[in-house]
């Protein structure tokens, strides 16, 4: 791989987000807020503010002032065998710490709609990490249709400007060092949905470290259901070399095969888990760390005043050396997910040294050799 290609797509992504710093302290400043007020509370609960953080909710939270509480209340939708459907604004549950029930629902503590009278509830409501996602689908098309509409005015002879000299380094970054590499003369059949991949996952990676973004990628119901549609493609593209080698491995004796086939069908499903317990880790590790640093600060302020103010800088140093971090942490982890996915699929379609057309290909030096 190009370091050169690397090189600028991690600057393009600092670039980009550069504006996020001055945010970045509005978002210490929240979480300092809201320790302020569960220290003065009760003891300091450092677990219900960092995962009330990073968890999902009905509501979009944005800061707390005195008894002000800037929320945004997302659309209920909820379905019981009893009641029927039930559509509502999530402002009829109050706002944390005065809860009430609305209609025989009940919003937990969890962040969880139950029944008061225990019957089933399936919870259809639109929350903050559907919310995000339909932002960052709103924000990816606009890009895209942008720069086609670009294309189609200016033609692909004229040199690229504006947004389209941004986007167009990214989609040839992911062809030459993602598609062609690993799946050879078939990487134009894959291509979109490589690039949608890359693109969506790096946009929400983005969004989620903005002061107030919702966790998209560091939820594991998210990077299952990515890991999930490249199962699908793997199993439905998935060719006859490709199914002969897992279920009838050749040149192995017979006892061998025994043993060898359920391990490779096991393999097999190992592929979109480790899919997504890579990216749902990663990102909810960095948003996990960056607010632990910053509540360190109430946690020495707790001990002794002067110990959080003296720890502050130190804090505050930290964390935006990770929010830096997290910036490209967001770039890597959509490459290698969109690079382990074109991996997999490619050794579903590979069609092995005996296919028709009389072609081989083969990786040597990043390069595709007909």
């Amino acid at each position: 791989m190009s370091l050169k290609r690397i090189f600028s797509l991690l600057v393009l992504a600092l670039t980009l987000f550069a504006g996020n710093f001055s945010a970045f302290a509005q978002h210490e400043e929240l979480i300092g807020e809201q320790a302020h007020e569960a220290a003065e509370e009760e003891s300091l609960d450092i677990k219900k503010i960092i995962f009330g953080h990073v968890g999902d909710a009905h509501e979009w939270h944005f800061f707390t002032a005195g008894d002000m509480h800037a929320t945004l209340p997302l659309p209920v939708i909820l379905y019981s065998p009893e009641k029927g459907m039930s559509v509502f604004s999530a402002a009829r549950f109050g706002h944390e710490g005065h809860r009430e029930a609305y209609n025989g629902y009940v919003l937990n503590e969890n962040g969880k709609i139950t029944s008061e009278d225990g019957t089933k509830v399936y919870d259809f409501s639109i929350t903050k990490n559907v919310a995000s996602m339909f932002i960052s689908i709103v924000l990816l098309l606009w890009i895209m249709l942008t720069v086609a509409k670009s294309y189609k005015k200016r033609g692909t002879m004229v040199a690229p400007s504006g947004l389209q000299n941004a986007i167009e380094p990214l989609i040839t970054f992911v062809r030459d060092e993602v598609a062609k590499p690993n799946l050879g003369h078939k990487a134009d059949r894959f291509m979109p949905l490589l690039l949608t991949f890359f693109f969506f996952i790096w946009i929400n990676n983005l969004l989620g470290l903005l002061p107030g973004g919702a966790n998209f990628t560091g939820n594991i119901a998210v990077t299952a259901c990515l890991a999930l549609i490249t199962f699908i493609v793997m199993i439905v593209r998935g060719n006859g070399h490709f199914w002969g080698h897992l279920l009838n491995p050749p040149g192995v004796p017979l006892g061998i095969k025994f043993l060898l086939v359920p391990i490779e069908i096991i393999s097999l499903f190992i592929k979109p888990v480790a899919l997504t317990i890579r990216l749902f880790a990663n990102i909810l590790a960095g948003h996990i760390i960056i607010l632990s640093i910053v509540c360190m600060i109430f946690i020495f302020g707790a001990m002794a005043p002067a110990a959080g103010w003296g720890f502050s800088p130190v804090s505050i140093a930290f964390s935006i050396f990770m929010f830096c971090l997290e910036l490209l942490v967001g770039a890597i982890q959509a490459f290698i997910f969109t690079t382990l996915t074109a991996v997999f699929i490619g050794q579903a379609v590979d069609e092995g040294h005996g296919h028709d057309d009389g072609q081989h290909y083969k990786v040597s030096d990043n390069e595709i050799i007909a």
